[in-house]
């Protein structure tokens, strides 16, 4: 046994349980097993072309040496991002903890009422901060969040009769240009012309229906934008206002000034840089877009108990409900980096907020004083951190990157520097010096920071903020800590037991995949660094990107996408972009399979396609005939296919050669949802059954945490049609030859966490990829053989065998009043969290085991079912006060004086042995989903309710 092979500590079953699962699965072998699920005319012919696989000691040390190519120099670029001060005991507690980092999204409230509650706080700092009335959850990053913001604005203008007809969307040339990039991709398919200029000349004119600002702008100028929300608001105009959240501690806010929406990220808020992300953007617009707004919304309700809980509020609104007609695709958050946050306001309160926010103004006054008397003009008649200033910027440029800084350089002669809360007076005194020795003047050091203002009385925010009980009693570490811990023990995650979600692959994020992204050299660079600053990085990306080349057997990858629908609508936008450069304007018909995902149709709208629902026959796969009927009826306008593979009932189709055939056959590329890769690495590939462009979920397939919700990362891999118009950035160029523009802000998305996949495959070599592979497949027919004589399973291949997931169908049980969320609340007392529920077929759970769960862990899970059924099977109808209709039973419930219900304290808490020695208790009743849509807040109580 090779005890420092990676794949021994990531794969769960040991080899001495091979015969035993091999056995009750009803086959001799590996080779069989897969022979039986899927088909031959796919499968590869030979082991993926991998370096090969490094122990996790040789991976530190490689990463380590890897490191230290990147130079970290101190970074004044601004433009949305920087250095920032991560409090330890949040680096530590939340960045670090698997208690944490590894959550699913909360569709199971009661068993997340932590998270929901750190969210909560996140939330209500956005809210108070911008000065709306309501905020979502977290989005993806700033300029996705902007387009959102414009998405929101399209929308909501078909209820104003003057405004319906209405396209054109005014950008003011204050925005940050990866944020423009961005805004350009989103608006040219859904019909939104783009008009940038200056925001003191526009003119208000009715063809308009929005507009978006910059506050401050891209280079530091503070604009007073509230004449021109009044004269646009006189205009029936909505303004969306893009803000930097520090600033909005000292600067009145957006809402305050009229904003209709405003966007963000919170990455000031103690997260890292990380060569771009992850990190948590920000949404907040008005109560009455609440159902217009992308995302997530957590929000209060109560329990069955009447005490209060947290949901996810609004969850029709997600967008695999709404499909076709989505203005957005969205459905990952950035919740770890909103968690960690929404706790540096916790942390620091409104006292140290302003502390900081003061230090760093001051900093940038301090620093425009000293330049000014050395001749050095700034430009900015007022400004919170940032100042422009005239100077020479190529002779500045080398005196600086000798001494390891770097500024933004935005012509010849102007230069933008941002300072941050990192920012001493030494490093004021280091940027002094600098600019003396380019104009070769002496300079005097300064000692202390001057007490001015540059912001006009009139932009001083007077509003107060925070004043809630949760920002103002956590300051020191020991509170602070302990409140993170009483969070935590509130949430299930991996470090408890398995997160058997279908479709969602909640499989191990190990320790030494995790440990880079606390590494100085990996997590403090600015996105927009010179890139020979960040060679690591470079080689690391670049040889990631080969990687899932091998993987998918395609020629180019794109890492820009930071989650799985961005990659989903990359991939879409590729193809788009291949149709007009041959001249086919009018190739725009997307083939969609009735069971695709709900983001398939929602990236297809976002993408200006016309989306046709081909059928899908009893037994899951797709109607080929009706395929090829609308494939050749559309013929002459056939954009693509978005197919999932295996497909989204967990099944390897037979068909998918031919079906990828008839699209080609008539025009039309193929797309790929790669959703469901961890059935076909090192077996299978994209490339191999006929696709053209796949997207990946790097935060499934490639171990990166879900984080609660996110962080994701949906990079595409396209073959050598598709490689030039991988999309690009407007500051340091990406993609292709005639690359799109980008579609997320930072030049490779969330760089940092690829780390992660990085190591996963780096780690695994091709042998313990495919293996990976075999054991996910190995472990769903295990339980699969288990559970089927209790629940009936609704597809299987045609040999019988079920991919990496399997359907159990639960709507028989009505029959008896059990609905599906009874059994998913059930699981909770027997420490699970449930499977997908109702997804993609209603009243059923999509179980997923993953190849990082053991045997033991397998049989707790399938036990746990077969104990449900029994439950099940001795109720009736009339029964309402049974113990799946009451479920999940908490602490408070079990130690209660009296005790109401027909059955016994111990059946349940504890219906078998192996819950007493690791119980885990949901700390609130079943949740009332509709009394929180009813009723919607998504804040912290106001003060009223503490005193």
């Amino acid at each position: 046994m090779k005890t420092d092979a990676f794949a021994l500590r990531h794969l769960g079953p040991r080899e001495s349980d091979l015969n035993h699962m091999f056995k009750t699965i009803g086959v001799e072998s590996f080779e069989q097993l897969i022979y039986e699920t899927i088909p031959d005319d796919i499968r590869l012919k030979k082991d993926l072309n991998l370096e090969p696989a490094m122990t996790e000691y040789e991976y530190s040390n490689h990463i380590q040496e890897l490191g230290k190519k990147n130079k970290v120099f101190k970074s004044y670029i601004g433009l949305g991002y920087h250095p920032t001060i991560i409090p330890a005991v949040i680096q530590r507690n939340i960045f670090e903890n698997p208690g944490w980092y590894t959550a699913y999204t909360p569709y199971q409230a009661e068993i997340a009422q932590g998270r929901l509650e750190a969210i909560l706080n996140f939330q209500t700092t956005v809210i108070e901060l911008s000065g709306m009335e309501i905020a979502n959850a977290s989005l993806l990053d700033e300029g996705t969040a902007a387009a959102e913001a414009m998405a929101l604005l399209f929308d909501v203008r078909s209820r104003d009769q003057k405004k319906n007809n209405t396209n054109k969307f005014f950008v003011s040339e204050e925005i940050l240009p990866q944020t423009l990039s961005v805004l350009q991709t989103r608006s040219t398919p859904i019909g939104v012309e783009l008009v940038i200029g200056n925001h003191e000349k526009f003119n208000f004119s009715t063809e308009f229906f929005g507009a978006i600002l910059q506050y401050p702008g891209k280079y530091g100028q503070v604009h007073d934008y509230s004449g021109f929300i009044s004269k646009a608001k006189a205009q029936d105009i909505k303004v969306a206002v893009a803000a930097d959240i520090l600033s909005l501690v000292k600067l009145t806010s957006p809402g305050e000034m009229g904003a209709d929406v405003v966007v963000g990220t919170s990455q000031r808020f103690g997260i890292p840089m990380g060569y771009g992300g992850p990190h948590a953007a920000f949404f907040a617009t008005k109560e009455e877009y609440k159902r217009s707004m992308p995302g997530r919304i957590i929000g209060v309700t109560i329990d069955t108990n009447g005490n209060r809980a947290l949901r996810m509020a609004l969850q029709t609104r997600e967008q695999h409900i709404k499909r076709e007609k989505a203005t957005s695709n969205i459905c990952t958050a950035q919740v770890l980096l909103a968690v960690m946050a929404g706790m540096y306001a916790v942390y620091h309160g409104p006292k140290g907020l302003k502390y900081i926010a003061d230090k760093v103004h001051a900093s940038a006054v301090t620093l425009a004083d000293a330049l000014n008397k050395l001749g050095v003009y700034q430009t900015n008649t007022s400004f919170f951190d940032t100042i422009a200033v005239k100077a020479n910027a190529t002779k500045v440029k080398a005196i600086a990157e000798k001494q390891e800084v770097n500024f933004f350089y935005v012509d010849g002669e102007t230069i933008s520097i941002s300072l941050n809360e990192t920012t001493s007076v030494k490093d004021i005194n280091q940027i002094i010096s600098i600019f003396a020795e380019a104009v070769g003047k002496e300079y005097v050091a300064i000692s202390q920071l001057v007490n001015e203002s540059m912001v006009p009385e009139n932009l001083e925010r007077k509003s107060t903020f925070l004043q809630h009980e949760v920002f103002n009693n956590h300051h020191s570490e020991s509170q602070l800590m302990r409140y993170i811990k009483k969070l935590e023990r509130k949430d299930l995650s991996l470090n408890h037991s398995m997160i058997s979600l279908g479709s969602c692959t909640m499989k191990l994020n190990a320790a030494a995949e995790m440990l880079p992204l606390s590494m100085a050299n990996w997590n403090s660079i600015h996105p927009f660094a010179p890139i020979e600053q960040a060679e690591g990085y470079q080689i690391m990306l670049k040889k990631l990107e080969q990687q899932l080349n091998v993987v998918t057997g395609f020629q180019g990858t794109t890492l820009q996408p930071n989650s799985g629908a961005q990659g989903e609508y990359a991939g879409l936008m590729t193809i788009r972009a291949y149709h007009m450069s041959r001249g086919d304007h009018h190739r725009n018909v997307c083939l969609i399979p009735a069971s695709a995902h709900g983001t398939n149709p929602a990236s297809a709208a976002m993408a200006g396609m016309e989306i046709i629902v081909t059928k899908t026959m009893e037994n899951g796969n797709i109607d080929v005939e009706d395929l090829r009927e609308k494939a050749i009826q559309h013929a002459s306008n056939l954009s693509c296919l978005m197919v999932t593979y295996p497909s989204t009932h967990g099944v390897f189709e037979s068909a998918i050669r031919e079906i990828t055939k008839i699209i080609h056959d008539n025009g039309g590329l193929v797309y790929m949802d790669g959703a469901n890769m961890n059935a076909q690495v090192g077996l299978t590939n994209p490339a191999t059954i006929g696709a053209d462009v796949c997207h990946l979920n790097l935060h499934k397939t490639f171990a990166i945490p879900h984080g609660g919700g996110g962080p994701g990362v949906g990079p595409i891999c396209v073959n050598d049609k598709l490689v030039p118009f991988l999309p690009t950035n407007p500051i340091i160029p990406t993609g292709g030859s005639q690359a799109i523009s980008a579609i997320s802000a930072a030049p490779y998305g969330s760089a940092l966490v690829c780390l992660i996949s990085y190591g996963y495959i780096t780690m695994l070599g091709a042998e313990g990829l495919k293996n990976a592979t075999q054991y996910a497949i190995l472990n769903a027919n295990y339980m699969k053989t288990r559970l089927e004589n209790h629940y009936p399973i609704l597809y299987a291949g045609e040999m019988g065998r079920a991919a990496h997931e399997m359907i159990l169908d639960c709507r028989a049980f009505e029959e008896k009043g059990i609905k599906v969320t009874d059994i998913a609340k059930r699981l909770m007392d027997y420490g699970f969290h449930a499977p997908t529920v109702s997804f993609p077929v209603a009243g059923t759970l999509m179980v997923e085991p993953t190849e990082s769960e053991d045997l033991a862990e397998l049989d707790r899970f399938c036990d746990a079912m077969i104990s449900i059924r029994k439950e099940i099977e001795a109720t009736t109808k009339e029964d309402t006060n049974n113990i799946l209709r009451n479920a999940p039973h908490t602490l408070a419930m079990l130690t209660t004086d009296s005790w109401t219900f027909p059955y016994t304290r111990e059946q349940a808490a504890f219906p078998l042995d192996y819950i007493a020695e690791n119980k885990f208790w949901p700390t609130v009743r079943r949740v009332d989903e509709a009394y929180g849509d009813r009723n919607l807040v998504c804040s912290c109580a106001p003060i009223e309710a503490y005193m």
